[in-house]
């Protein structure tokens, strides 16, 4: 009888935590028509905003340089 108690007990729990995190993930969208990642801004072009006073310009995060390639990232 106690084997069967037990798995009767795992699979409630089981299915108690399966419903309330799906009424969870219910209660708490955002927006369900949001794109999944934001936009990227054109690599060629960079663009500037003011925004209280201020200007806060993007432009491409990868800027070329005259070092040296890395050839190795192993460090002890």
């Amino acid at each position: 009888m106690r084997p069967l108690f037990l798995k009767a007990a795992a699979t409630a729990l089981t299915l108690g935590a399966t419903v309330a995190s799906a009424l969870f993930v219910t209660a708490h969208l955002k927006n369900g028509s949001a794109p999944l990642q934001p936009p990227v801004l054109n690599a060629g072009t960079a663009a500037s905003v003011d925004a209280a006073g201020g200007t806060l310009t993007v432009g491409p995060s990868v800027q070329q340089s005259d070092q040296q390639p890395m050839t190795s990232t192993y460090a002890s």
